[in-house]
């Protein structure tokens, strides 16, 4: 497994566009085979700052995402909602191990 953090911070009145857009994005990404989670955070005491959580189930699968046609939709309709450039960190799972997860 390989787990994903997308850190975002979006425009203050582009907070509502940004959901929307990134809600309409993990509907269709949990429903492809190399992705087991998909989760859209707000930060609480910051709502202008999520956190795209991907677990992927394998090393090739954040490739394959990026090849979608909804990845690119989602890509395309949020870049001008960001006040500042996206970030991501990649980790390794270790607990609870593959099993029982997607």
């Amino acid at each position: 497994m390989l787990i994903v953090h997308v850190f975002v911070r979006v425009k203050p009145d582009c907070v509502d566009a940004f959901i929307a857009a990134s809600l309409e994005n993990a509907r269709w990404s949990i429903q492809e085979p190399g992705i087991a989670r998909f989760d859209v955070i707000q930060q609480a005491d910051d709502p202008t700052r999520f956190v795209l959580v991907e677990v992927y189930r394998d090393a090739n699968a954040p490739a394959r995402h990026k090849e979608t046609a909804h990845y690119a939709q989602w890509r395309d309709a949020v870049a001008d909602l960001m006040a500042e450039p996206r970030s991501s960190v990649k980790y390794a799972n270790r607990f609870p191990d593959d099993v029982g997860w997607g």
